[in-house]
């Protein structure tokens, strides 16, 4: 079953339960994916949709993060709800020693030798580990690879 059809069937299924948390983010989502295809006049791909909510998810890190920060636990609590509803979507994370054969096998195949290969490796690991590991620890895993 397609994404987009999940989170149809998900938003049903809340307004059915009554269940308001999980139905205004479903709802926020199918806006954004709705916003990002009208916005570039395209149908998006499971791998886009994965795109919007892995986006989606790392925002409210960040809002929960500054909520912490002021303060504001009540606030900060609605954004790790979202965000469990979210990850709901999202594929299983990628343990560590899945993610390590990734980039070996990625640098093997674009004979990734320094820093100047980054580009190349992430742009193989990219569409493999999208919304499944964290973009930026990814990266950092990559450069210390490379000058090593």
């Amino acid at each position: 079953m397609a994404l987009i059809d999940e989170l149809k069937n998900a938003q049903k299924d809340a307004m059915r339960a009554k269940d308001k948390v999980r139905l205004g983010t479903i709802r926020m989502a199918l806006a954004a994916i709705k916003q990002k295809e009208i916005d570039e006049q395209i149908t998006l791909d499971d791998s886009a949709i994965l795109a919007v909510l892995t986006k989606m998810v790392k925002q409210r890190l960040d809002a929960a993060a500054q909520f912490d920060a002021a303060d504001r636990d009540d606030l900060a609590s609605k954004e790790r709800e979202e965000i469990t509803v979210l990850e709901d979507f999202l594929p299983q994370p990628l343990t560590e020693d899945e993610l390590s054969a990734l980039i070996e096998d990625a640098m093997s195949s674009t004979g990734a030798q320094g820093m100047q290969d980054m580009g190349k490796v992430m742009g193989v690991l990219k569409p493999q580990v999208q919304g499944r590991t964290n973009m930026g620890a990814l990266s950092a895993k990559i450069k210390a690879r490379l000058n090593a």
